[in-house]
């Protein structure tokens, strides 16, 4: 098994909740993608978007994704990082990549105001649009996918450890 786990999947799916406690019942650290970057830009996700737009943010996450130095970590990464080439290089090279896998119509009952959590949309973008656009990247970039579909944080937790058991 490679040094590090890294988690991946739309906003929403619960991959720095499930990230916590993986990382607790596995003895590992927990690297929140997401707070690296508002630490380094001394901002909101939401506020780096609006001031930069889409394609700045996306520099600024490829860069701190690429750039995270970890060893028995569970990496919680934001739902964009897939269209960082460079980051999902590095991030595959230092861990095992799990697509934390939703439907839909789960997803959007789950997510509220998009914008307000910092989430890169196109003008004209809807969360349908964005999702299929994301999949076939998430499946791409997965070692490991892990489908949610009728479970909560418990029992995505459990299959997690049994996939790394194998």
């Amino acid at each position: 098994m490679k040094k590090n786990i890294v988690l991946i999947g739309m906003p929403g799916v619960g991959k720095s909740t499930v990230g916590v406690i993986l990382a607790k019942v596995l003895g590992y650290e927990f690297v929140d993608a997401d707070l690296l970057i508002q630490k380094r830009e001394k901002r909101l996700l939401k506020e780096i978007i609006a001031q930069e737009g889409q394609e700045g943010f996306l520099q600024i996450e490829n860069s701190v994704n690429a750039s995270i130095e970890a060893e028995g970590a569970v990496i919680a990464t934001g739902g964009s990082v897939v269209y960082c080439k460079e980051a999902m290089e590095h991030l595959k090279q230092i861990g095992t990549v799990i697509y934390l896998k939703l439907e839909y119509n789960i997803l959007k009952k789950r997510l509220g105001n998009l914008r307000g959590r910092g989430v890169v949309l196109k003008d004209g973008q809807t969360l349908k649009d964005l999702y299929e656009e994301r999949v076939p990247l998430y499946e791409q970039y997965a070692d490991i996918t892990v489908d949610e579909k009728n479970t909560g944080a418990e029992e995505t937790l459990q299959k997690i450890l049994q996939v790394l058991e194998r």
